[in-house]
């Protein structure tokens, strides 16, 4: 996207960039530099830990205001500084956000100028976070993650691939660029009112969920969360509010979307209990584990010699979809389903759209080589309650970015359909 217009949704917003202790830090300089291109009014509060990266003379430059890094400057708190600063953002904004500076936030610590902000300021609060694949995959990051998405921080990632450790995967900050459209794309919806979408509130079960079997190995299947994340890109684009309950995926978090990350059923149960009954549309595209260990061992489970089988008792995971579909009528949204079969796909569709009351199902057959889990294409068989009684449409095989845009379509159409009821 072209970065030299001041012109956008973000022109006149004042923005609080923190910077914590990173080494992405050093991209903070240009998104610094990006966000004033856009005609944001930019000031930077710095950690301590960050001011080893990066230098707060590099920031003042950029942004042609003082950068603050101590809670206890006199002279800046001689007029209650944090606080008047606090009053002044639009929107606050940290990147890169550590699993430090995330961990004190999800317990409300206020321990220097940066957290002590975040608890004062009723501004937007954003971040992007940014760490090693094995700290971003660590429960406790997790939890403080969902912990701050509950609290209205929206979380902008992370990406995934290479570290400057040298490790691969899921940690990476988002680039500036992104950072930048994620800003201009949430705004751009909430101010302007545009898209067939605006106004409405719409949540998505995303990718795989993990059942512990011992603390090394779980149950879990080839779900890749792509055809989730797609549909919210989509919904993202379309104006709504989109919040994405996400199981564990190598995917960045869509611009303008806040993601919730679970990593069970019951987790993922739980947290659309919650989000579901405020929302106007609930799309399930999660592959939920069916089942899981009735006990999950404290300890690795070890062969035994002379055994070559090994019993697990396995119980019911709860079945979201058909949870949020039996809400009561004034709080239950639309609720579409999805289908993930290897033979009969049309028959267990239609079974699976009736058993569990649901306004809408998209079915599709992953034993098709180059479609389904994994793959960036998908072909489909929507089925819906129409005013006529059931109908279908058949999706041919396309980029599963085109099929969520269809499946958008088509479940706002129903939507519309309803409330004209």
């Amino acid at each position: 996207m072209p970065m030299s217009s001041p012109s956008g949704p973000t022109t006149g917003r004042r923005v609080l960039l923190g910077i914590s202790a990173g080494i992405a830090a050093y991209k903070s300089a240009l998104l610094a530099r990006l966000l004033k291109q856009a005609g944001c009014e930019v000031r930077v509060v710095m950690t301590q830990g960050a001011q080893a990266f990066i230098t707060p003379l590099t920031l003042q430059a950029l942004t042609g205001e003082t950068v603050r890094t101590s809670l206890l400057d006199p002279e800046a708190e001689a007029g209650m500084g944090h606080i008047e600063l606090a009053r002044w953002a639009d929107t606050i904004l940290i990147a890169p956000a550590t699993a430090d500076l995330m961990a004190r936030l999800a317990v409300g610590m206020a321990d220097d100028l940066l957290t002590t902000l975040c608890l004062a300021s009723d501004a937007e609060k954003v971040m992007a976070p940014a760490m090693n694949q094995a700290m971003w995959a660590h429960p406790a990051t997790r939890r403080n993650a969902a912990r701050l998405a509950e609290d209205g921080w929206r979380l902008l990632g992370p990406d995934s691939g290479d570290q400057a450790c040298g490790d691969v995967g899921p940690g990476r900050m988002l680039e500036p660029e992104a950072i930048l459209e994620a800003l201009r794309v949430a705004e751009g919806a909430a101010n302007t009112g545009k898209g067939p979408a605006s106004g409405l509130t719409i949540t998505i079960t995303a990718g795989p969920t993990r059942e512990p079997l011992d603390p090394v190995r779980y149950l879990s299947n080839h779900s890749s969360g792509k055809m989730g994340y797609a549909l919210a890109e989509a919904a993202a684009a379309l104006g709504a509010r989109v919040k994405l309950i996400s199981g564990p995926v190598a995917l960045a978090c869509p611009a303008g979307v806040e993601c919730l990350e679970v990593e069970t059923a019951r987790e993922m149960h739980a947290a659309a209990q919650r989000l579901a009954p405020e929302s106007d549309l609930f799309i399930g595209c999660a592959a939920v584990a069916d089942y899981r260990a009735e006990t999950a061992a404290e300890h690795k489970i070890k062969k035994v010699e002379g055994e070559d089988a090994l019993t697990l008792r396995l119980v019911k995971n709860p079945d979201i979809i058909a949870a949020v579909a039996a809400l009561p009528e004034a709080s239950r949204p639309l609720v579409v389903g999805f289908a993930a079969e290897t033979r009969d796909v049309e028959r267990y569709a239609r079974d699976k759209l009736a058993r569990k009351g649901l306004d809408m199902i998209i079915a599709n057959d992953v034993s098709r080589e180059g479609l389904g889990f994994g793959s960036d294409h998908n072909a489909a068989l929507m089925l819906w309650r129409g005013t006529a009684g059931e109908e279908q449409e058949h999706l041919a095989p396309q980029p599963k970015r085109e099929m969520a845009r269809a499946v958008m379509g088509r479940a706002l159409a129903c939507l519309a359909a309803r409330t004209t009821r």
